[in-house]
């Protein structure tokens, strides 16, 4: 009988979960015309050996398009075209959180519909570039500074789309702070160079998050709400600055006042990002009473390890479920993970190297 604990239900606020595996959130570009469709309605399918699915990044509005053939959530027609991924995996017995993803400034006009616009909490450009189906790689550009009408309806947009997302039948949102996005953003000081009351101090940097994390638990409730983080975390031009572990601290207890069900603590170090501190994330994990996910690089051992000790209540495994559909079976039954990855088809438009990786066969 297996013994880990990793394999065990558990509660995620009110939905039980058959084990403890978050398939995590990653962008894999199949949604053509930014429609979820079919395919991806059988990738999410294969995976439903996860206590839990997070989506790829979904935008909230146009204006959050910011890379090519990512889905959206907020027209009918792509409401409707989610309710297929949700009934999918809830007849296979999975749950599934959207993450609602904004990537502000990281972002391209050429990705963008007719009329959408590239904002951001200041006008400061991101160092890098960015793949275009229509002209390839294209430098970042610099972002609209959002005024307070931006700010506004940005709100209004993530509130809303959270409240599509249970009308398709998710199980909840995940509200992507994480990676360099618009709501980490307006977290850095770097990125984040207004005088109002969103910038400058740690409280006002921390403000709009922590507005649209109450706006999204006003309307679809505490228990249908998670974020995710990423302190030291690089990706999308984001430089470290002195006072990180100040900066989420103080989000870490502001997040729990408002009783969300999860924190998702993202650590890329094993994809050459730098690490994050272990203080850093026991902080978190002391200032939060409900669930901390966390994620990056995990193997069977590591996570059982992290959720034995109490680090984690949660762990999210990434890139093995690209190649291994059936990734919890396989960990469960010490059955050997498939090598074969396919790391030029990530972002490709159809089903190569995407649904026709094989499960194991004994």
């Amino acid at each position: 009988m297996n013994k880990y604990k990793l394999f065990t239900p558990t509660k995620l606020g009110s939905i039980e979960l058959k084990n403890r595996v978050v398939m995590a959130p990653m962008t894999r570009s199949r949604a053509l015309g930014n429609v979820p469709n079919e395919l991806m309605a059988e990738y999410y399918g294969q995976r439903t050996g996860a206590g839990l699915i997070i989506t790829e990044g979904t935008a909230p509005s146009p204006n959050g398009l910011g890379y090519a053939r990512i889905p959206g959530c907020f027209s009918k027609e792509q409401v409707e075209a989610w309710k297929k991924v949700t009934s999918v995996v809830h007849k296979k017995g999975g749950h599934i959180f959207l993450q609602l993803m904004h990537t502000g400034r990281i972002s391209h006009s050429l990705n963008l519909p007719v009329g959408a616009q590239i904002i951001a909490p200041s006008a400061v450009k991101a160092a890098g570039q960015m793949w275009t189906d229509a002209k390839q790689m294209q430098d970042f550009p610099i972002p609209k500074q959002m005024d307070d009408q931006d700010l506004i309806l940005t709100l209004t947009e993530f509130v809303v789309s959270a409240q599509h997302a249970v009308e398709a039948g998710f199980d909840g949102v995940e509200l992507h702070a994480a990676n360099g996005y618009l709501l980490e953003q307006f977290l850095s000081p770097i990125s984040n160079i207004r005088t109002d009351k969103y910038g400058g101090s740690i409280e006002n940097r921390c403000r709009f998050v922590l507005e649209v994390v109450e706006g999204v638990v006003e309307a679809i409730g505490k228990e249908k709400t998670g974020i995710r983080l990423s302190p030291y975390g690089v990706a999308s031009d984001m430089p470290h600055y002195p006072e990180i572990d100040e900066t989420y601290t103080y989000l870490a207890e502001e997040l729990n006042k408002l009783g969300i069900v999860y924190v998702h603590l993202v650590d890329h170090s094993a994809m050459g990002a730098p690490k994050v501190p272990d203080e850093i994330k026991g902080i978190i994990r002391t200032r939060l009473k409900n669930t901390l996910i966390l994620s990056g690089g995990y193997d069977k051992e590591r996570a059982e390890a992290d959720i034995e000790s109490g680090k984690a209540d949660l762990i999210a495994f990434g890139r093995p479920f690209i190649n291994n559909p059936d990734l919890v079976e396989r960990l469960e039954n010490d059955w050997p993970l498939s090598q074969e990855l396919k790391m030029d088809l990530f972002y490709s438009a159809d089903e190569k190297g995407y649904t026709d990786y094989p499960v194991y066969k004994e």
